[in-house]
């Protein structure tokens, strides 16, 4: 192919000063139909460089397959992926492929490139494409424990289906907002690609210039585990996240309105999961199709959910009190004895909060306290050492919390009493809380002072559901028998009234 600058002077020869096709194409080298080409073409527009796409009879079959194995991949870790060499033998096996590795090869290199800018072609903010979410709290009244009060609730929704979820949970904490998000992907089978969130306090410690984040080494371990990308709002701009907002609404005002009682929590959460299918029966408000049917096609884009699941659990390192209580978000919580002024390592779920030794070993397990209680007290730990000195008991802090009725018995008790009476304790606060020892206490006592097996005997029955007939006590009823005197003059007397006053 001929130059520029030999073009042009091929057409400066021939056309201004009038030399002959020959005479250029001799003195240049060039072909006489190449001079006669270049003098004469009337345009030099860029051609456009169309590639003609040419046949492959041995690929065309087995495309769509390659392609769906390709885009199933893309939602895994690169570990987990089919390799060329992998694709190549599955269709061999089982689609009778009849080419070269080579060629499955240098198709997979190209599609792998063109799905991939695919995936991540740019999208605006407020775009709803298939299998984006957004994720939100709201706040309704509830009737539980006993009163009126004011929960948090979590939603997850999905724009371009219009499908949500929900869930309850007594804190707005990062422990139940990843619960929440967890709990979300586990029920969909999936975890959505992208998901939008204002700036709670869970996942955002702080808002820099320009968009910039410092996040919550919490949120970003979770994000990490799970692969989703997330993006937040601008600050003050609720409309960035308009549909969950709307769904918060929604939810309320359909589900939630009036108060609704809640007798147990979790119980709660999944009957919502059955309340939040049933909605997703209706027909989309735009696109007049059922949202169900929309929300399903959506989860072919989710990511699959990794091989196991996230603890979501947090783990501090606090100090204990001189009486071995340590505290949590204001709440204390006890350890033991041992403990006392020292540190320990505590894990904080949403509902748990468990105090472990330096071998990983959980001493004492709370249920994490929500509300205005302020206080949870095990045992437990202390009456083990208490039964070592049951004489310190009565001028410790613990002997005041302790229930009347275990007070009152212990005041009783010999000392020998006191310290089998302490390990009694100890071993039933191992599975069931003070509620239990008080009841077997207060059945045991009926028939006066007991002693500690009467107890023991009382507390297994009641755990073994047969605290309404309590045997022992049915021994008071028994008519006393007579004195009776051992020996054999008894024998001798008897003889000598058998026989009239006579021995024989």
């Amino acid at each position: 192919m001929l130059q520029v600058t030999d073009i042009q002077y091929i057409r400066q020869e021939v056309n201004r000063k009038g030399c002959s096709y020959s005479d250029v194409a001799r003195r240049t080298n060039v072909d006489y139909r190449t001079v006669k080409k270049y003098a004469d073409m009337e345009e030099f527009q860029p051609n456009k460089k169309i590639k003609k796409s040419q046949p492959a009879p041995v690929m065309d079959p087995v495309k769509d397959i390659v392609d769906q194995w390709l885009r199933e991949d893309l939602k895994k870790k690169k570990k987990y992926r089919r390799t060329a060499k992998r694709i190549w033998q599955l269709l061999v096996e089982n689609e009778n492929f009849k080419g070269s590795d080579r060629t499955v090869r240098a198709y997979v290199a190209k599609r792998k490139k063109e799905l991939l800018e695919e995936s991540n072609e740019a999208a605006l903010p407020l775009e709803a494409k298939p299998g984006d979410a957004q994720v939100d709290f709201g706040e309704a009244p509830f009737k539980y424990m006993g009163k009126v009060v004011d929960l948090p609730f979590l939603v997850m929704s999905f724009p371009s289906s219009n499908a949500a979820y929900v869930q309850v949970f007594e804190s707005q904490n990062q422990e139940c907002f990843l619960e929440g998000l967890k709990r979300f992907f586990h029920h969909i089978g999936g975890v959505p690609c992208r998901i939008r969130f204002d700036n709670l306090t869970p996942a955002v410690k702080k808002i820099l210039p320009h968009g910039k984040r410092i996040l919550t080494e919490g949120f970003q371990q979770f994000a990490l585990h799970y692969g989703f990308a997330y993006e937040f709002c601008n600050p003050d701009s609720g409309n960035e996240k308009g549909h969950v907002e709307s769904k918060v609404k929604y939810i309320r005002n359909n589900m939630f309105l009036p108060e609704r009682t809640i007798y147990n929590l979790e119980d709660f959460n999944r009957q919502l999961w059955e309340e939040c299918e049933r909605d997703h029966q209706r027909q989309h408000y735009e696109k007049k199709i059922e949202i169900a049917k929309l929300h399903e096609e959506e989860r072919a884009t989710f990511l699959c959910l990794p091989a196991k699941e996230y603890t979501c659990t947090r783990y501090e390192t606090v100090k204990a009190d001189k009486y071995g209580f340590i505290q949590i978000d204001a709440k204390k919580y006890s350890t033991s004895p041992r403990f006392a002024s020292q540190t320990v390592l505590v894990g904080i779920t949403y509902n748990r909060v468990d105090i472990i030794d330096e071998n990983g070993e959980i001493i004492v397990r709370h249920e994490r306290i929500y509300g205005e209680k302020m206080k949870s007290m095990k045992w437990q730990p202390y009456l083990a050492l208490m039964a070592k000195r049951p004489t310190a008991l009565k001028y410790s802090t613990f002997y005041e919390q302790l229930p009347h009725n275990w007070q009152n018995y212990l005041e009783t008790c010999t000392l020998e009493e006191k310290k089998k009476a302490l390990q009694l304790l100890s071993a039933i606060l191992k599975d069931y809380d003070f509620h239990k020892a008080s009841e077997a206490l207060d059945l045991a006592m009926a028939s006066g002072h007991p002693s500690i097996e009467t107890i023991k005997h009382a507390y297994i029955q009641l755990i073994s559901g047969q605290g309404d007939r309590f045997t022992l006590q049915m021994i008071h009823s028994v008519p006393e028998l007579p004195n009776v005197v051992r020996g054999m003059s008894q024998y001798d007397t008897a003889m000598f009234s058998e026989r009239g006053g006579e021995y024989e």
